[in-house]
């Protein structure tokens, strides 16, 4: 048989790293985050990364591994985690990943798509053409050549524009058809897929605001500050697209007041959590647990006890 797996999914704000830390004292299991933004050293309070007590008591893989400038892929990911999920079944453990970032887990469980390799100096060229023209002139552009792919992006969304424009430059046929081929890999494990999920959006939103606000609170925008003097950054890298270190910036730069920049942050990851669960409504064989009602954590060690 195969070793099994646990994926434990769910919103923004559904309440997973509590349900991870239950279950990591409960059972023989290993966590491995799946949260593309968990990797960057120094984004602690935006990205409600675990506090340094919760990771001594349950250790998490795949946090803090790069700095804030760096670029980590969905690649990466997936080899990242095939070896640590390797070793924690090596140790005679359970790999538990969590986390809400959906494309990671499309990645491990579906295989990747057969998509190339990024090309720096095509990348180059094209900033270039949006810096004289405009994102939005290259999101015609983008329509005009793969209208599939530039529906479902906005004119803003400059990282997603920039790849679908460098796919079409290098192989000659839109992402949207690209995507549609994966290579030949299964998942080497059997894994039980738990989503939390909310019964009521209304509550979820609530906790959603509550965070952003506990979040600002904790001092989210000297966060940014730091990070902002200790590295290059600049507000078109993923770390800083990351929900509310954008609006953070934006705010910072005087492009909102502070409520404006508070209510958009809040809207964002509104925003996030609603695609998230659209993904896992979406996502076959999927044990669900209201995240908004009693006994979440219980109700999810309970369920990995049954299985």
């Amino acid at each position: 048989m195969l070793a099994p797996a646990i994926f434990l999914m769910g919103p923004t704000a559904s309440g997973k790293t509590a349900a991870a830390v239950a279950l990591s004292a409960r059972f023989p299991v290993e966590i491995i985050s799946v949260d593309s933004a968990l990797v960057y050293r120094d984004m602690n309070i935006g990205t409600a990364k675990p506090d340094a007590a919760t990771l001594v008591v349950a250790p998490h893989y795949l946090i803090d591994l790069i700095d804030p400038t760096a670029v980590y892929s969905a690649a990466q990911f997936r080899t990242d985690a095939l070896r640590l999920m390797a070793e924690i079944t090596a140790r005679g453990k359970i790999p538990l990943l969590v986390g809400g970032t959906m494309l990671y887990f499309k990645a491990l469980r579906d295989g990747l798509s057969d998509l190339p390799q990024a090309d720096a100096t095509l990348r180059a060229a094209i900033e270039a053409d949006a810096a004289v023209r405009g994102w939005a002139a290259l999101h015609e552009d983008l329509a005009a050549r793969d209208p599939i792919t530039a529906a479902r992006l906005q004119p803003t969304d400059s990282q997603r524009i920039q790849r679908a424009l460098e796919v079409i430059a290098l192989t000659g046929e839109p992402m949207s058809v690209a995507l549609t081929r994966t290579r030949d890999v299964a998942l080497p494990y059997r894994v039980l897929p738990i989503a939390l999920m909310p019964s009521e959006r209304s509550v979820l939103h609530t906790r959603i605001a509550q965070r952003f606000d506990d979040m600002l609170a904790a001092g989210l925008l000297h966060e940014l500050s730091d990070l902002r003097e200790h590295y290059a950054l600049n507000a078109d890298m993923p770390a800083m697209r990351c929900v509310g270190y954008r609006q953070a910036w934006s705010y910072q730069e005087g492009e909102y007041s502070y409520d404006e920049m508070r209510d958009r942050g809040v809207f964002a990851t509104r925003q996030l959590a609603k695609r998230q669960i659209t993904w896992l409504r979406s996502t076959p064989d999927i044990q669900a647990v209201d995240c908004v009602g009693d006994d979440v954590v219980a109700q999810v060690v309970d369920l990995v006890a049954a299985i």
